[in-house]
Protein backbone atom coordinates (compact mmCIF):
# COMPACT_ATOMS: atom_id res chain seq x y z
CA UNK A 1 0.00 0.00 0.00
CA UNK A 2 1.47 3.58 -1.12
CA UNK A 3 1.90 5.70 1.13
CA UNK A 4 -0.07 9.33 1.33
CA UNK A 5 2.13 12.06 0.22
CA UNK A 6 2.16 14.94 3.10
CA UNK A 7 1.81 18.16 1.38
CA UNK A 8 4.78 21.16 1.90
CA UNK A 9 4.80 24.79 1.80
CA UNK A 10 7.62 27.01 2.51
CA UNK A 11 7.19 29.39 5.37
CA UNK A 12 8.57 33.25 4.48
CA UNK A 13 10.08 33.67 7.53
CA UNK A 14 12.91 30.78 7.48
CA UNK A 15 12.47 30.14 3.90
CA UNK A 16 12.34 26.45 4.85
CA UNK A 17 9.77 23.45 3.35
CA UNK A 18 7.13 21.83 6.28
CA UNK A 19 4.54 20.40 6.65
CA UNK A 20 1.02 22.37 5.42
CA UNK A 21 -0.23 21.51 8.56
CA UNK A 22 2.48 22.65 11.05
CA UNK A 23 1.60 26.34 9.52
CA UNK A 24 -0.18 29.06 9.77
CA UNK A 25 -1.66 30.59 6.39
CA UNK A 26 -2.46 34.30 5.78
CA UNK A 27 -4.98 34.97 2.70
CA UNK A 28 -5.55 37.52 1.19
CA UNK A 29 -9.66 37.49 -0.45
CA UNK A 30 -10.37 38.80 -4.01
CA UNK A 31 -11.76 42.43 -1.83
CA UNK A 32 -8.62 42.59 -0.34
CA UNK A 33 -9.25 41.70 3.11
CA UNK A 34 -6.68 39.87 4.74
CA UNK A 35 -7.42 37.27 7.60
CA UNK A 36 -5.46 34.24 9.44
CA UNK A 37 -7.05 31.32 8.30
CA UNK A 38 -6.93 28.32 10.75
CA UNK A 39 -8.10 25.99 8.55
CA UNK A 40 -6.02 26.01 5.38
CA UNK A 41 -9.35 26.35 3.35
CA UNK A 42 -10.62 30.05 2.35
CA UNK A 43 -10.21 31.51 -0.47
CA UNK A 44 -7.94 33.68 -1.98
CA UNK A 45 -4.33 34.09 -2.18
CA UNK A 46 -1.97 32.76 0.61
CA UNK A 47 1.17 33.11 2.82
CA UNK A 48 2.56 30.49 4.89
CA UNK A 49 4.71 31.30 8.32
CA UNK A 50 5.41 29.01 10.84
CA UNK A 51 4.62 29.15 14.43
CA UNK A 52 7.45 30.89 15.49
CA UNK A 53 8.20 34.67 16.85
CA UNK A 54 11.00 34.46 15.30
CA UNK A 55 9.90 33.74 11.57
CA UNK A 56 7.48 36.03 11.95
CA UNK A 57 9.64 38.78 12.93
CA UNK A 58 11.82 38.35 9.76
CA UNK A 59 8.88 38.27 7.54
CA UNK A 60 8.26 41.37 9.00
CA UNK A 61 11.71 42.69 8.81
CA UNK A 62 12.49 41.62 4.74
CA UNK A 63 8.44 42.79 4.09
CA UNK A 64 8.22 39.09 3.21
CA UNK A 65 4.33 39.39 3.23
CA UNK A 66 4.16 42.73 1.85
CA UNK A 67 5.85 41.13 -1.33
CA UNK A 68 3.88 37.70 -1.18
CA UNK A 69 0.39 39.86 -1.36
CA UNK A 70 1.75 43.07 -3.59
CA UNK A 71 -0.13 45.31 -1.20
CA UNK A 72 0.68 46.90 2.12
CA UNK A 73 -0.36 45.02 5.16
CA UNK A 74 -2.13 46.74 7.56
CA UNK A 75 -1.08 46.80 11.22
CA UNK A 76 -3.85 45.05 12.62
CA UNK A 77 -2.89 41.59 10.68
CA UNK A 78 0.46 42.12 11.98
CA UNK A 79 -0.88 42.72 15.99
CA UNK A 80 -3.34 39.45 15.75
CA UNK A 81 -0.71 37.65 13.66
CA UNK A 82 2.12 37.75 16.78
CA UNK A 83 -0.33 37.38 18.62
CA UNK A 84 -1.58 33.93 17.78
CA UNK A 85 2.15 32.98 17.27
CA UNK A 86 3.71 30.40 19.96
CA UNK A 87 7.06 31.99 21.24
CA UNK A 88 9.66 30.25 20.17
CA UNK A 89 10.84 28.26 17.17
CA UNK A 90 11.25 24.26 17.62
Amino acid sequence: MADKKIPLRKCIGCNEMKEKRELIRIVRNNEGVMNIDPVGKMPGRGAYICNCTACFDAAVKAKRLERAFKTKIPDEIYQALRESLSESCQ
